[in-house]
C-alpha cells in the first residue's frame, strides 16, 4: 500500500492534520489503534476562548460557556474567585467531537483505519497491525500524533517527552440549574503534587480530576482521586452517580520539544510536547501546531523537497515558552500545603489577582509559527 502521508493517531491533532492535507489534494492514511473514537478518551476537553474564536468546532458538541474561575488553597477555605466579562471556556463532549472530526476527514478524502496499530518501521516501510494481520505501507512522510510517549518519535530519532504529569478524571452528568458554570481549581500538594485537582461543572456535566507528578503519589493516583472526589467543591449535593466515565493518561509539561521534524516526518500534539507547561492545556496548541505541520508537509509534497520540513523547528517555538517553563519549575517545587497556602496570600492581593487573570483569561495562545 502506498500513500503520501501516514498519520498515526486519531486524536484532535492527527485528525486536523490529516484533514488539512487531504483538502490540499494529498493522499492520506490515518490509523488509530482504538476500535472506536468514543472510547479511551484521555483529555478533559476544555477549550479556551481563543480556540473557540479561531476554529469552527461543532456547537452541538460544546457545553455551556464558563466565565467563573475559583481557586482554592489547601483546606478549601477562603477561595479566590475570578470572573471574566467574556466567555472563557467551554467543555466539549469529546466522543462526538472526535466522530465529527473523523467524518470531516473522510469527507476530505482521508482513509481512516480504526483498530489499526502502528507497529514500527522496517526496510523503508511502515508496519501496521490490524485484525487481518500486518500491512506494509510506503509513505513519503509520517506524522506522529500518537501521544506523549510517541513510538513514531522513537522510530524517527526525534525528541521525546521526559517531563510528564499523570492525570485521572471522572465525568458524570449533573442536575441542571443547581450550580452556575464554573471552573474550580484546588492547589494542594497533598492531593495533586506539582499541579492541581479540579472540578469543571458547566451545569450539564462535571469533570472531577487530579493531576501531578507520578512519583509523588504515595498511595497511587486512583486513591488521590477518590480522596478528592469525596469532598470536591463546586458539585451539587447528590449521591455518587451510577454512570461515571473514567479518563486518564500522561500529560507532557516540558514545553514543545526541540527536534520535532526530520526529512521523513514530524510530530504534532502531545507527541511534540505541544501542551502549555503552566496550565497543561493541550487542545489549542494541538490545533495550531497541526495547521503549521500541514502547511510544511504540503510544501514538501508539492515541491518534492523534503528539506522543507526543516522549517518545522520546535526550538524556535520553544523560545516563546520560557516564562511558562520557569513558572512550571516553580510550581513543581511547591511540595507542602503550608507553602501552597502561603502563596495564596499573594493571590489575594490586587497584583496577584491580576496576574492570575492574565494567565487564566489572557488573549495569548500557542505561538504563531
Amino acid at each position: 500500500m502506498n500513500t503520501d502521508v501516514l498519520v498515526v493517531g486519531a486524536g484532535l491533532a492527527g485528525l486536523h492534520t490529516a484533514t488539512l492535507l487531504a483538502r490540499h489534494g494529498h493522499q492520506v492514511l490515518l490509523v488509530e489503534r482504538r476500535p472506536t473514537l468514543t472510547g479511551a478518551i484521555r483529555t478533559t476537553g476544555i477549550f479556551v476562548r481563543r480556540t473557540l474564536d479561531d476554529f469552527p468546532l461543532p456547537p452541538d458538541c460544546l457545553g455551556p460557556p464558563i466565565r467563573r474561575m475559583v481557586l482554592y488553597p489547601p483546606g478549601l477555605r477562603r477561595p479566590v474567585t475570578l470572573v471574566s466579562a467574556r466567555d472563557e471556556y467551554r467543555v466539549a463532549d469529546m466522543g462526538p467531537l472526535y466522530e465529527a472530526a473523523a467524518r470531516a476527514a473522510a469527507d476530505a478524502g482521508v482513509r481512516v483505519a480504526l483498530g489499526t496499530r502502528y507497529a514500527g518501521r522496517r526496510d523503508g516501510r511502515f508496519l501496521l497491525a490490524g485484525r487481518d494481520g500486518t500491512t506494509r505501507v510506503r509513505a513519503r512522510f509520517v506524522v506522529g500524533a500518537d501521544g506523549a510517549r510517541s513510538r513514531v518519535a522513537r522510530d524517527l530519532a526525534l525528541d521525546r517527552n521526559h517531563r510528564l504529569l499523570v492525570g485521572a478524571e471522572e465525568v458524570f452528568a449533573v442536575p441542571g440549574g443547581q450550580e452556575s458554570p464554573a471552573f474550580h481549581c484546588v492547589l494542594d500538594p497533598s492531593l495533586a503534587p506539582g499541579y492541581l485537582a479540579w472540578v469543571v461543572n458547566d451545569g450539564r456535566h462535571a469533570h472531577v480530576g487530579v493531576a501531578g507528578y507520578a512519583d509523588r503519589f504515595p498511595d497511587g493516583l486512583r486513591r488521590a482521586l477518590d480522596r478528592f472526589a469525596a469532598r470536591a467543591p463546586g458539585l451539587p449535593a447528590l449521591d455518587r452517580p451510577a454512570e461515571i466515565e473514567r479518563r486518564g493518561g500522561p500529560i507532557p509539561v516540558g514545553g514543545v520539544l526541540r527536534r520535532i521534524g526530520c526529512a521523513d516526518g514530524l510530530l504534532v500534539g502531545d507527541a511534540a510536547g505541544a501542551v502549555s507547561p503552566l496550565t497543561a492545556g493541550g487542545l489549542d496548541p494541538c490545533l495550531r501546531l497541526s495547521e503549521f505541520a500541514a502547511a510544511v508537509l504540503d510544501e514538501a509534497l508539492r515541491t518534492g523537497r523534503p528539506d522543507a520540513l526543516t522549517h518545522y523547528d520546535g526550538a524556535a517555538l520553544r523560545a516563546r515558552f520560557r516564562g511558562r517553563l520557569l513558572l512550571r519549575r516553580g510550581l513543581s517545587q511547591v511540595r507542602t500545603p503550608a507553602v501552597a497556602a502561603a502563596a495564596f496570600t499573594l493571590l489575594r492581593t490586587p497584583m496577584g489577582r491580576a496576574a492570575a487573570s492574565r494567565i487564566l483569561f489572557g488573549d495569548g495562545s500557542f505561538p504563531t509559527p
